[in-house]
């Protein structure tokens, strides 16, 4: 099973929740006590990974079937911010720059980690 089918499958939990939360919170993201915007965070990651699941490329660096459940969520907020006018939108850039350097290990291949 590939890494964005286990990813997809761990949507459904209550500790995927859990994770967005701490994200959004740890890292300091400017909504991360709005619960619609965490909700809808998620639920965008899991489309991203279906995407991910059926081929479709969505970061350069990661290949589909590769894609992980961070790198969704980090690609669902990236996404938001490239349609335009956004709500607090240099603090949110903030938050994406702070995971990538936090978890760079799920911004890459995973033959480059052995």
């Amino acid at each position: 099973m590939s890494v964005a089918k286990k990813c997809l499958a761990f949507t459904g939990l209550f500790e995927a929740e859990l994770l967005v939360e701490l994200m959004l919170r740890y890292w300091g993201h400017p909504l991360a006590a709005n619960a619609d915007f965490r909700n809808n965070l998620l639920e965008g990651a899991c489309e991203a990974l279906r995407s991910s699941i059926a081929g479709e490329q969505l970061m350069e660096d990661i290949p589909p079937k590769q894609m992980n459940f961070v790198a969704a969520v980090w690609y669902v907020e990236w996404s938001s911010l490239q349609d335009g006018v956004v709500e607090r939108k240099k603090q949110r850039h903030k938050w994406l720059e702070m995971v990538r350097k936090a978890v760079p290990s799920c911004f890459c291949p995973l033959d480059r980690l052995s």
